[in-house]
């Protein structure tokens, strides 16, 4: 979402400010044009020249500035800005903003300024804290300017607590939301992920390769499209993403009964969890010993989430995954049309399950739509968008 956005980094003093050339070259990584901005006070903690090296172009530091054509950097370097980050931004900075105060370029850039404005306050806790600065935070975002973090944690002063500034990559995860399209504004959305774990013993279960990236990635792009999102998770190692309400189901059954609960009122419903097909009849509750004889398993068929939630009588708009080891699409299509589903995600299982990328198809009743392999993040925003279509679409 961020490729050829043009961004105006602006850095002020405070220790913080070496964390913005990790910020730097993630942006770049990322396709972003930077042009970094630095107070007088930020070039006491690092050096324009170190951000000229990660940005490739010059630094800005004053007001005169006699490479600029008309002489008026503050005007010049907004108007051509798509977005402006001050990071960190200072307590004292902060306060300039709420006052409107233009005593250096910076302030006056932010002044100036016809696109959005983002902070990234970075201080000591009790300055963070203290009521003046909390009125500050109060009174920029009345006016429209957008907060990101602060954090909490170890501080340079050794203390603990809020005022940390963002680590780079959580920015570049706030500024890439920030500019994804709200697709999905005002939608509820309810996506499972992960696998299921079918108890054997206390110590043994039927289980799958599902890492659960997939839809954990979802349920990430689908917040920063706007949407309210519910994820139900099986069997996962990852962190659910921020600003989710996540609900852990462990069992195939328990997942049934999870997504029932939730589903009344959810606008889209997208099943990417491995779900056991089958489960235990019975569950040992101890540990079953090894012995020289073979173990026979006594297995009953779960139920079908998918296939339930689009039998409803009022169902939402139903998306399905399928992962297959051969016949890809032949088998996607006809579970499309069995479940009666309006889109059903091909891919292929081998090539997709705990992996960090992922090919897949788009089958719905106007046919295939083939993406390319990519990192999930940025599957998910293919489909999303793809979904966000199709639901419009529906409704109008």
């Amino acid at each position: 979402m961020m490729t050829n956005k043009k961004v105006v980094l602006g850095i002020t003093g405070g220790i913080a400010a070496y964390k913005a050339a990790e910020l730097v070259r993630l942006l770049v990584k990322a396709g972003v044009d930077v042009q970094v901005v630095m107070t007088e006070a930020a070039c006491q903690f690092i050096t324009p020249v170190t951000m000229q090296a990660l940005s490739g172009k010059p630094v800005f530091t004053g007001m005169w500035d006699s490479s600029i054509a008309n002489g008026m950097p503050h005007i010049e370097l907004s108007r051509q800005a798509d977005a402006i980050l001050i990071a960190p931004a200072s307590a004292d900075f902060l306060a300039k903003l709420v006052h409107g105060r233009a005593d250096d370029l910076l302030s006056t850039l932010c002044l100036a300024r016809d696109c959005p404005l983002l902070v990234a306050p970075a201080m000591n806790k009790q300055m963070w804290e203290n009521p003046a600065t909390q009125r500050n935070i109060a009174q920029l975002i009345d006016d429209g300017i957008t907060i990101l973090g602060p954090d909490s944690g170890e501080q340079a002063c050794g203390e603990i607590g809020l005022g940390r500034m963002l680590e780079a990559e959580q920015l570049l995860a706030e500024l890439n939301a920030f500019f994804t399209p709200k697709l999905l504004s005002g939608k509820r959305l309810l996506i499972t992920a992960g696998a299921t774990l079918e108890m054997i013993d206390p110590v043994r279960a039927i289980t799958n390769l599902s890492s659960g990236k997939m839809g954990y990635a979802l349920a990430k792009v689908a917040v920063d499209m706007g949407a309210t999102v519910t994820l139900i998770s099986g069997a996962t190692s990852i962190n659910p993403p921020p600003n989710v309400f996540n609900i852990i189901a462990t069992s195939a059954d328990n997942m049934y009964q999870a997504v029932m609960k939730n589903i009344a009122m959810q606008d889209i419903f997208i099943g990417v969890a491995a779900v056991a097909d089958y489960a235990p009849i019975e569950t040992s509750t101890k540990k079953i010993k090894k012995s020289e004889h073979s173990l026979t398993l006594h297995l009953t068929k779960t139920k079908d989430i998918l296939a339930d939630v689009a039998s409803l009588p009022n169902p939402p708009f139903c998306v399905g995954f399928a992962a297959e080891s051969e016949d890809l699409i032949e088998y996607a299509s006809q579970k499309r049309i069995a479940k009666k589903l309006p889109l059903i995600i091909a891919n292929e299982a081998i090539s997709a399950l705990g992996n960090d990328d992922n090919q897949v198809t788009l089958i719905d009743e106007n046919g295939t739509h083939a993406l390319s392999r990519a990192p999930k993040t940025e599957v998910a925003q293919l489909i999303l968008t793809h979904i966000a279509s199709m639901h419009i679409s529906r409704l109008s």
